[in-house]
């Protein structure tokens, strides 16, 4: 089954002056439990194609369905709810809520669904759990490692049990400890949840991981291998 299908999706940036073609028509389709790495050198589109992927952006020209959901139809309102509710996103500077508990920032999506509290407590101490990091749950995420935030963060992506989950260059800030610990890990809920996850990386660890590697250059899809 197709969780994102982008057809000939276009990103043209300063239109007015001298254009920079960002994407050019990409086709890209994902199915339910891939774990893919989108790949290239740097300004070849890869975090572009994420942002638009998942309605932070929009693109110039095409169409991007998630779920059999045109997101580029949807007024900016709808897509925002659209996404609390079917996309997981991971970036690579954590974005965790400084003020809350680890466990609190895991349960953050959660409670803006309306969960019940106890559905929150007990999917978030799961995840926690899952990723090493339980006896955490109660510390604020400075107390942490940066591989310990980023555990954190995945947790928060996964807790909503989205369609897919985004992860803009997620070990970039990692030593090799941390990021095969969460590879390892981000692998495991994608076999035991069937989690999809759609990585922009450069990071030769990650793709050696993923399942699937397409590769960018210049704003175009040159290789797309299924291992």
């Amino acid at each position: 089954m197709s969780v994102i299908k982008a057809e000939n999706v276009t990103k043209t940036y300063n239109e007015t002056k001298v254009p920079v073609h960002a994407l050019n028509g990409i086709n890209l389709e994902v199915s339910e439990g891939e774990f893919t790495a989108i790949v290239g050198p740097s300004g070849c589109g890869k975090t572009t194609l994420l942002n638009i992927l998942g309605g932070l952006d929009h693109p110039t020209e095409g169409n991007v369905e998630v779920a059999d959901t045109n997101i580029g139809e949807m007024s900016d309102g709808k897509l925002i709810d659209f996404r609390l509710q079917n996309i997981g996103f991971v970036f690579q500077a954590y974005n965790l809520i400084p003020v809350l508990t680890n466990k609190e920032n895991v349960e953050f999506i959660m409670l803006l669904q309306k969960q019940d509290k106890k559905t929150r407590n007990d999917r978030s101490m799961d995840l926690l759990t899952q990723m090493g990091i339980a006896e955490k749950a109660n510390q604020r995420p400075s107390e942490l490692s940066g591989g310990q935030q980023q555990r954190v963060a995945v947790a928060r992506a996964l807790a909503s049990k989205p369609k897919f989950i985004l992860a803009d260059e997620p070990t970039a800030n990692l030593d090799s400890k941390s990021t095969a610990t969460l590879l390892d890990i981000m692998a495991k809920m994608n076999e035991e949840e069937n989690a999809t996850f759609v990585f922009s990386t450069h990071d030769q660890r990650v793709i050696d991981k993923a399942k699937r590697v397409v590769t960018l250059v210049d704003g175009v899809v040159v290789s797309d291998e299924t291992k």
